[in-house]
Parts: C-alpha cells; sequence; structure tokens
C-alpha cells in the first residue's frame, strides 16, 4: 500500500525560485545586506543531545574549516555562523552541475535556563563541528522577606 502526499504547487515554485537564485549568486532577501533578519542561504544540519552534565550540539559542515565557522553565546543566545565559500570555474575545470549549498549562514539557539553561558567549548573536525554545553545548578527560588513600614 502506498502513501498519498499532496501536492503544492507553491512549495515547487519556491523551491525552483530558490534553486535559481543560488545558481546566479543572489540573496533569498533579494539584497547582498548581512542583516540580522535576512534569511540564509543555507543552514548546516544539527543534532542536539542531552545528557545529566551537558548538551551537546553537532554541525555537519563538509567542505569547510575551522576559519570559516564563528561561534558565539549572547544574552542567552548561542549562534553559529558561516560561509562555504562557492568553487570558480576555471579554464581547465568546467562545472556541470551544482547541487551542494554555498554562501553564507546562520544557525542561532535559545539556550535553556540551566546551561552555564561560560562553557561552552568547540571542537572541529573532519567537517563536524562539535559544541558542548555544561548544564548549570539549578537555581533555588529565594524567598525575600520584605519589611512592613
Amino acid at each position: 500500500m502506498s502513501n498519498l502526499t499532496r501536492w503544492n504547487p507553491i512549495n515547487e515554485f519556491e523551491d525552483l525560485m530558490n534553486r535559481y537564485n543560488r545558481m546566479f549568486g543572489l540573496s533569498r532577501a533579494g539584497g547582498e545586506g548581512k542583516d540580522l533578519f535576512n534569511r540564509s542561504d543555507w543552514a548546516p544540519a544539527v543534532d542536539i543531545k542531552e545528557t545529566d552534565q551537558a548538551f551537546t550540539i553537532e554541525a555537519e559542515l563538509p567542505g569547510m574549516e575551522r576559519k570559516d565557522v564563528k561561534v558565539s553565546v549572547h544574552e542567552g543566545v548561542l549562534s553559529i555562523e558561516g560561509e562555504r565559500k562557492h568553487e570558480e570555474e576555471s579554464k581547465d575545470k568546467k562545472l556541470h552541475r551544482i547541487e551542494r549549498f554555498y554562501g553564507s549562514f546562520v544557525r542561532r539557539f535559545t539556550l535553556p535556563d540551566n546551561v552555564n553561558e561560560d562553557s561552552v567549548k568547540a571542537s572541529f573536525k573532519d567537517g563536524l563541528l562539535t559544541l558542548t554545553l555544561q548544564k548549570s545548578e539549578p537555581k533555588e527560588p529565594k524567598a525575600i522577606e520584605v519589611d512592613i513600614e
């Protein structure tokens, strides 16, 4: 027995436009600006795992080097940013088909309250960025007695 999938022509049209824009080096937002709210050219796949002691985020960044990636934490938000450079055509090499994603990307994750932001450790090996975020001790609610005048 086969599953039926509803055809959505709008999704196919958006996919076609995104491929067209990537092929000609155009950004999806219509400009070259690096505005915070612009959509990235692509987004790496990530796995997020949790143990009793820490969270681990693994991001697939094949073909990239450590210098092409920036990781930062600001006000409870972890950001992974970078850019995968497009290979240029040369006289002795002609590109026939481009299916991999190129350009800049940004992935942002809101950290839970029980993460120690100062504990973030990063490693990069064989195109895999691994971030380890240690958990902090849960903050106990503290009752404050107020003097009545």
